[in-house]
Parts: C-alpha cells; structure tokens; sequence
C-alpha cells in the first residue's frame, strides 16, 4: 500500500470557487456530510444532497437558504434498501436536474456495531457490508455515465481503519478496506474513453455522531468539528486543484 498524500485541514474555499460543478454529496446530513454540504453551497456549487434522513436533509436545505445560498436539490434515499433500479432512477434524476454530474461524493456509512470479530453479529455483519461497500458500488457504478461525460471525480471517505487494522471496529473496518480497493479499481480503469479519476480521503478524527458511537470512551472535545476537514476535502473538488488519480489523501491537522 502507498503513503498516504497530506491534504493540509486549513484549506478553505472561496466564494465562487465551485460555481457551476454539480456536486453529489452522500450523508449529507451526517456531520462530515452537512459541513461538506454547507461549504460547497457557500462556494457556488450546484448540489443535489443524498441521506435517508430526510428530516436532517430538509435542516439542511433550510440552513443553506437561509445562508443566501442556491438551494440544494434533495434526494432521500437508503443505500442499504436501495436496489439497482433505485440508483438508476437517481441517476436518470440527476440528469434531468443537473444535466450531469462533475463530482461524486461519497461520505456515506454505517458504523454496525463495534465488537471484535469473535462477538460480531452475523446480520450486522451482512447489513454493514452492504450498506457501505454494495451501496458504494452501486451508487458509483449508476453515476459514472453521468461523471464519464465531463471527465468527473470520484471521491470517497474512507477511515484509518481501511488502511491498517483497528481492532473491534469489525464490519465497518472491513467495509472501509473494501472502499479503498472499489476506489483502486476505479483509478485503474481511467482512461482516454473512461476519463473518470477517483482518489479516496482519510478525514481524520472528528467530532461527529458516528465518531461517538464507535469510540465510547472518547470525550468529544478531544476530537476537532468536521469543518476543516471538509473544507480539504473539497479543495478536491476544485477543477483548479491538483487530483491524483487512485491517491489515498490522509488529512493532516494543524
């Protein structure tokens, strides 16, 4: 496995960096998914937001609103029940809406349920799995027609533990290793016809819901907020930014 590739956490977009990308976030109402979210429509991005909550997605459409920002589109969905035919009915969505897609984020998880492997739950085990790695693969696979057409981004998040193991995180863990080869995969298959890069990202530590579950004993002040590592995330987005085609980006903290 290579080194990972620093992504320095005090990047920060400016107004109109993004304007007229077409961006796909998943999670989008997690806490990496809303800080994603909100940066990107402060830098003019065109948005179509994917979470199955559609409580916390309507929040977030209603805080970008009120920021002064163009409004996001939403699209609740659950990538754990979502079948083939529900992806391509987002991608056909997607076209109507946006008329491409230039950029697919994916922050996207289930956490499961933290346990080592001798004490892990065969159906937590099946569900996670699914969630995290067939949803990834079918979302991508609905998508990549729309980003093949503009030579788009993949951009997935992944986790320490999809790069060396982490006891007791089980499912999760295994799930984030899956990532990182899907994301292998697709860097390897860029081509002059299939001009689609994609690049996986290790935000780092962070003080988010999934966060707490799965490191209990962690005080959440010892973790910063989302914010900056969305922020360095996003400076991936930008077609002025360099993109390492198959890189796997750790984000460094200041």
């Amino acid at each position: 496995m290579t080194d990972p590739l620093p992504l320095s956490a005090s990047d920060t977009l400016t107004p109109g960096s993004l304007a007229g990308q077409r961006i796909l976030i998943t999670g989008a109402a997690g806490g990496l998914g809303q800080a994603l979210s909100e940066q990107a429509a402060a830098a003019g991005a065109e948005l179509i937001l994917l979470d199955r909550n559609l409580e916390g997605l309507e929040a977030l459409h209603d805080r970008i609103e009120a920021a002064g920002h163009a409004q996001p589109a939403l699209y609740p969905l659950d990538l754990l029940g979502a079948s083939p035919e529900d992806h391509a009915e987002l991608a056909g969505k997607l076209e109507e809406a946006l008329g491409g897609l230039d950029t697919l984020v994916h922050a996207a998880a289930e956490v499961g349920e933290p346990a080592p492997l001798a004490l892990y739950d065969p159906e937590t085990w099946l569900r996670t799995l699914h969630a995290n790695l067939n949803g990834a693969f079918l979302l991508i696979r609905a998508c990549l027609p729309l980003l093949r057409e503009q030579g788009g981004r993949v951009i997935a998040v992944s986790d320490e533990c999809g790069r060396a193991g982490v006891s007791a995180l089980g499912a999760y863990g295994v799930s984030k290793w899956a990532l990182e080869g899907l994301v292998q995969m697709l860097a390897a298959e860029h081509s002059r016809a299939n001009p689609v890069s994609a690049c996986s990202v290790d935000p780092g530590p962070m003080r988010t819901a999934l966060r707490r579950y799965a490191w209990a004993g962690e005080m959440a002040d010892e973790t910063p907020p989302p914010e900056a590592a969305a922020g360095a995330i996003l400076g991936l987005v930008d077609p002025a930014t360099p993109f390492v085609n198959g890189a796997m980006y750790s984000v460094m903290r200041q």
